[in-house]
């Protein structure tokens, strides 16, 4: 999250009749789905919710190593897609020499699956898999919530491309820079911008945090690198069907976004963009639509305090702009829940957020207090 600055710009004026305008809208409830969805959208929307509601056990595929058994286990609070109080542990090996970065794939990263199922832990005698000796650095991840999130995800990749500016040309010194999956296209979804898409990054999800495949992610999880041992995993692959994985990635794709707050006289402008447009889209409630997310997607150099792991094209001091939308859901800060109040955590920006940092810093405590006061009504 990058530190917000006091002002009014045209900008922000900009938002703000956005604002005007969405608040004309039938008002929205946290949790509701996208205003203009037809009624076939909504019923895939209402089935989603019960696809991403699952409890899997492991004889309907969970594990045999995992980190939850559903995806509300960790999206849970005040409801599903909201945040959760788990703390994964991510790995990766960076050469500072060749820049090159290992997610450790073939080793079992570059999500480390903390939990065993009962017959894993008969035949190895583990509780999770373990931490690869290859790794280099290990990472917290906390639960963001993903409410709206198929609107940044219809976003169009020239708004992102649009934004960056890796060789800070207009001298403001910040020199947000896009992220690339390894097939080359813009990502945008996970901490690290790697994902491209939403439905990639669900799909990722159901076997790398809940052990479940599905035909676009059909192999499970090795152990360290390992095979699973014979017998431990009852279920066959695909574990889940494609329509199950469509069905939660609607659920999803058509939750709305938590509704805008007035910005009053704060704005974050830098990196924390207030709006973001759809673009042209099959769905009609996602098509040019504009979304107060608070975010450009594109990686930031926060500085060697907060470095962990590297990711794709990412650097280990390099984030994506955390999405601000919803960021009064949240109870810790950062990527890895380090800074427990918003105070703190815009006091450990560092790298291109320091100039931010420091105009924070020399705010009175009341012009902070406004500020604070403004991010908590996200």
């Amino acid at each position: 999250m990058k530190p917000a600055v006091v002002g009014w710009t045209a900008a922000t004026g900009l938002a703000a009749v956005g604002l005007i305008a969405a608040a004309c809208a039938p008002k929205q409830e946290l949790g509701d789905p996208l205003n203009g969805l037809s009624r076939e959208e909504l019923a895939r929307f209402a089935a989603g919710r019960e696809e991403f509601e699952k409890v899997f056990i492991p004889g309907t595929g969970l594990g045999p190593l995992f980190n939850a058994n559903s995806c509300a286990e960790c999206h849970e609070d005040p409801l599903a897609l909201g945040t959760g109080d788990e703390v994964e542990v991510h790995v990766a090996a960076f050469d500072p020499a060749t820049r090159a970065c290992d997610p450790l794939v073939d080793r079992g990263g570059p999500v480390i699956q903390q939990v065993a199922t009962p017959a894993l832990k008969a035949a190895l005698g583990i509780d999770g898999e373990p931490i690869p000796v290859a790794a280099t650095a290990r990472a917290g991840r906390t639960t963001p919530d993903i409410f709206g999130f198929g609107l940044l995800d219809a976003v169009p990749d020239a708004a992102i491309e649009a934004l960056a500016d890796p060789d800070d040309r207009n001298g403001d010194g910040v020199s947000g820079r896009p992220n690339h999956f390894f097939d080359g296209r813009l990502g945008r979804f996970g901490r690290k911008a790697l994902v491209p898409t939403l439905r990639e990054f669900n799909a990722g999800a159901f076997v790398i945090e809940q052990g479940i495949t599905n035909p676009e992610a059909p192999t499970e999880e090795s152990i360290g690198g390992s095979p699973i041992p014979e017998g431990v995993d009852p279920v066959a692959e695909p574990e889940i069907t494609a329509e199950a994985v469509s069905l939660a990635n609607d659920f999803v794709r058509f939750s709305a976004a938590p509704a805008p707050r007035p910005l009053r006289q704060v704005e974050c402008q830098q990196c924390h963009v207030p709006a973001l447009k759809t673009g042209e889209n099959p769905v009609k409630a996602l098509r040019n639509r504009t979304v107060y997310a608070y975010t450009d997607l594109l990686l930031h150099d926060m500085g060697p305090e907060l470095a962990d792991i590297c990711l794709g094209e990412a650097s280990p001091s390099e984030f994506r702009t955390e999405p601000l939308m919803g960021l009064r859901l949240a109870t810790s800060f950062l990527h890895d829940g380090r800074a427990k109040t918003l105070e703190e955590a815009i006091r450990l920006h560092g790298g291109e957020a320091s100039s931010s940092r420091m105009r924070f810093e020399a705010l009175s405590a009341k012009e902070r207090e406004s500020l604070l006061q403004f991010l908590r009504s996200l």
